[in-house]
């Protein structure tokens, strides 16, 4: 056995030999498989299962599966690496990963369905093990535990640990800033004593520490240059002793990181945000739910309307913030509820369609889908047209009558379509961008950039549609302009702002703005023949790619950020008016309401906000 990247001296490196001599037999061990990214007949499907066959072989008492099960979290992948995992003997504890969360063809449902939970929690010894997902959930974002998880995991370790009990937390995200609340999540764990956090996600081997939490970073199953394994975990109580080794295919375990058990947690010091709103300006919060929100919201003269991770559909009041009624279905949602007439039409993750109550909540009636929503619909003139996976449909919301459907499409779409005179304009995560006849369906043309990764689809923008153009952005990073009429490309930035996901327009429809990766607004003119930027503003953001529709209103323009900031920009002079810090998570999208010219958003972590602007002055 070796003792590698350990201590800095040889001499350091001795004792800690002899030590390893004299300690006695470890309490608990631990197989730690991560990151393992099996597709059928990939070559990590022929070394996971020379894994399962060692750790059978071995001594551990416990299996854990830290996440990124699969590439793409398709259920034939799901399926297919289920049935490697279940020839474990050994008690075996399994959380997604991004990979699972991010591009799932079920919407995060197959895994369930396949494990029965997204988290766990066991006893062994005198050790509580207890992992959960984190996401991030359908788009991209920041890793995020779930509100539901966060109340759950607190519970939970209050109710288990008992004198003499200690905690081994288990995740894909370190406890780092990767987490958008892991400050929520960290406080959590302080309260008890937690020994180590275990995590993946990163495919290399890293220690580190957070506010006195140990953690470590294990490895992926395929770490590059045919090195491939898992890795080991051994916890000695009794001693306060933690060893964790780095096991090779095929070859002796290697002593990776050895250190003593630490309880002395510490808090760091966070910055303080001082939101100053200016005269004329408000940002309230309306709501916050006990669950996260991945929805954007629909609204109405009275109510807004959501959906949450628990499955929830909710009306709450906007005058007094109080629910006013919920409907449950059987997966997190992720589509923004449409409001029609007296309909709510909500698209669920459990492959339904409903029409519920407006009044009441009530289920009125249902269409059941070959496949998930996860899109965003809009409603003109009484025809709600919704994008699902592998097809987009047009419905008569009265008379719950389908009017047509599109079906040629390889993927899911997610972003709320454009409906525009005769077209409908929509994005999904097969490559293309479509325009179809909105009385028939009909293609009239498709468009995609050249790449055919499915990752760089213009899956998740809101287009900007103008009389003679299309303008898109997409995780490739370009801004594109198209004819509206014939599809054909009329000019492509060339990376030089690094957009991704976030777009909006000028009230005139002259300008199309977009959000940077650098936390910047840029604005593009959309009336000319080729590409202008026509400003550029710093919006404070830092990093950032977090989807969010960009809005302008009463002369202002405004920005949200994957980390709860909002920018508020002066669309004539092209100033930051002010940031405001809502909370920590992404927002996920902005709602103009008609009646009162206020402006409401959601954050992931469950919150709704009501944001008020003065008109500019000229």
């Amino acid at each position: 056995m070796k003792i590698k990247k350990m201590f800095q001296s040889p001499k350091a490196a001795l004792v800690a030999a002899l030590l390893l001599l004299a300690l006695p037999a470890v309490a608990q061990k631990f197989a730690i498989l991560s990151d393992i990214h099996v597709s059928p007949g990939n070559a990590n499907e022929t070394q996971l299962r020379a894994a399962v066959a060692e750790i059978n072989a071995s001594d551990a008492d416990v299996v854990l599966m830290t996440g990124d099960l699969t590439n793409e979290g398709s259920d034939v992948q799901l399926k297919h690496v289920k049935t490697i995992l279940d020839q474990i003997n050994k008690p075996l504890y399994v959380i997604p990963g991004n990979h699972e969360n991010n591009w799932s063809q079920s919407a995060c449902k197959t895994f369930n369905d396949l494990w029965g939970n997204d988290r766990f929690v066991f006893e062994v010894g005198n050790l509580v093990v207890i992992g959960m997902n984190c996401g991030p959930f359908m788009k991209m974002g920041d890793g995020h535990i779930k509100q539901e998880d966060l109340i759950w995991l607190d519970e939970t370790l209050a109710q288990r640990v008992k004198p003499g009990k200690k905690v081994l937390s288990i995740n894909h995200y370190p406890l780092q800033d990767d987490l958008d609340n892991v400050q929520a999540y960290v406080d959590i764990l302080k309260k008890y004593p937690v020994i180590t956090h275990q995590n993946g996600h990163y495919h290399t081997w890293r220690q580190y520490e957070t506010q006195g939490i140990s953690g470590v970073m294990v490895r992926a199953l395929d770490m590059k240059n045919g090195d491939y394994g898992y890795s080991l975990l051994d916890v000695d109580l009794n001693r306060n002793w933690i060893h964790v080794y780095n096991k090779r295919i095929g070859k002796e375990p290697e002593l990776k990181y050895v250190y003593k058990i630490n309880l002395d947690y510490y808090d760091d010091q966070q910055p303080v945000f001082e939101n100053v709103v200016p005269d004329g300006f408000a940002v309230n919060i309306v709501f916050a739910d006990v669950a996260s929100i991945f929805t954007r919201l629909g609204l109405d003269s009275d109510n807004l309307y959501m959906g949450n991770s628990l499955g929830y559909v909710t009306a709450v009041d906007k005058k007094s913030g109080q629910v006013k009624w919920q409907y449950k279905t059987d997966a997190m949602l992720f589509s923004r509820p449409a409001v029609s007439g007296k309909y709510v039409v909500m698209p669920t993750a459990d492959k339904r369609l409903l029409w519920l109550d407006k009044r009441n909540g009530r289920l009125a009636w249902a269409y059941d889908s070959p496949g998930p929503y996860v899109a965003d619909g809009v409603v003109a003139n009484g025809i709600l047209y919704q994008g699902g996976y592998k097809t987009f449909q047009a419905w008569d919301v009265n008379k719950h009558r389908l009017l047509w459907h599109y079906d040629s499409i390889n993927n899911y779409c997610q972003a709320a379509p454009v409906v525009s005179e005769g077209d409908v304009i929509f994005g999904a995560w097969d490559t293309y961008l479509r325009v179809l006849d909105r009385k028939t369906g009909q293609l009239r043309w498709k468009w995609n950039n050249g790449i055919n990764a499915n990752l760089y689809s213009p899956g998740n923008v809101v287009p900007v549609v103008t009389a003679d153009k299309v303008v898109i952005v997409a995780p490739d990073r370009v801004a594109t302009a198209l004819d509206r009429r014939t599809g054909n490309q009329i000019w492509r930035e060339k990376n030089e702002n690094r957009v991704r996901e976030s777009l909006g327009h000028s009230a005139d429809f002259k300008v199309a703005y977009a959000k940077t990766m650098g936390g910047s607004l840029v604005a593009m003119d959309i009336v000319g023949d080729e590409y202008q930027q026509l400003w550029k503003t710093n919006a404070n953001f830092g990093y950032e790619h977090a989807p969010c529709i960009v809005l302008e209103h009463r002369g202002y323009v405004l920005m949200g950020s994957r980390r709860g900031m909002l920018a508020v920009i002066d669309a004539a002079t092209h100033q930051l008016v002010f940031n405001y810090k809502m909370g920590s998570s992404e927002v996920n999208g902005f709602e103009l309401d008609p009646t009162t010219g206020d402006v409401y958003c959601s954050l992931i972590e469950g919150t709704v906000f009501r944001i008020h602007l003065p008109i500019a002055k000229p």
